[in-house]
C-alpha cells in the first residue's frame, strides 16, 4: 500500500516536471524580448513549484520509504542474528563432531579391548563347558565300565557254575554204576521211610 503510494506521487510529479521544461523549451523559441520580460516572473513560479514538488515528494518519501526503510532494516538485523546464531549453532555441531572423531580411535580401542575380552570370557565359558562336559562323560563311561564289569563279573559266575556243574555232572555219571545207583535209591528211600540204615 505504501510502496503504491509512493508510486503514484511520483507518476505525478514526472509529468509536472516535464511541464515545466516544456514551457521553458516555448519561451526559449519565442523570442529574447519575450524572454527576458516575462523570466523574472516565471523563474519564480518556477521555482517554487520546485520547491513544492521537492518538500512533497520529501514528505511522501518521509512518510512512506521511512517506515519501509526501517522495517526492512529491522528484517535485515534480525536475519543477521538468526545467521549469528545459525553459525553459532554449526560451529557447536562441528565441535562435537571434531571431538568425536578425535575420540573415535580411544572409542575403537575400547571397542576392541571390550570385544577381546568377551571373547576370552567366552572362550572361557567354553573351556569350562567342555570340562564339565568331559567329566560328565567320564563319570558316565565309568559307571558304564563298572555296570559293564559287574554285569560280565555276574555272567562269568554263572558261565563258572555252570561249566562246574557240567563237570560235576559229567564226573558224577562216570562214576555211577547200576550197583551205585541202587545203593543210592535205597538209602533214599530208607531216608524217607525213617528206617535205620
Amino acid at each position: 500500500m505504501r510502496r503504491a503510494k509512493f508510486l503514484m506521487c511520483i507518476a505525478l510529479a514526472v509529468p509536472c516536471l516535464m511541464a515545466q521544461e516544456d514551457s521553458a523549451e516555448k519561451r526559449a523559441t519565442e523570442g529574447a524580448e519575450a524572454v527576458t520580460e516575462g523570466e523574472g516572473g516565471l523563474q519564480v513560479w518556477a521555482w517554487a513549484n520546485f520547491v513544492l514538488l521537492f518538500a512533497g515528494l520529501a514528505w511522501v518519501f518521509r512518510k512512506n520509504a521511512v517506515p519501509y526503510f526501517a522495517q526492512r532494516a529491522i528484517g535485515i538485523r534480525k536475519g543477521m542474528v538468526d545467521a549469528d546464531e545459525a553459525r553459532a549453532e554449526a560451529e557447536r555441531r562441528i565441535s562435537a563432531v571434531e571431538a568425536r572423531l578425535a575420540k573415535l580411535p580411544a572409542d575403537i580401542e575400547a571397542l576392541k579391548e571390550t570385544a577381546l575380552a568377551e571373547a576370552k570370557s567366552e572362550h572361557e565359558h567354553m573351556r569350562q563347558e567342555t570340562a564339565a562336559q568331559i567329566a560328565k562323560i567320564s563319570r558316565n563311561a565309568e559307571q558304564e565300565i563298572a555296570s559293564a564289569g559287574k554285569a560280565a563279573r555276574a555272567e562269568l559266575k554263572r558261565y563258572s557254575a555252570a561249566l562246574a556243574v557240567g563237570v560235576a555232572a559229567e564226573k558224577v555219571r562216570a562214576r555211577m554204576s547200576p550197583a551205585t545207583q541202587d545203593a543210592l535209591v535205597h538209602g533214599f528211600t530208607r531216608h524217607l521211610t525213617g528206617a535205620p540204615q
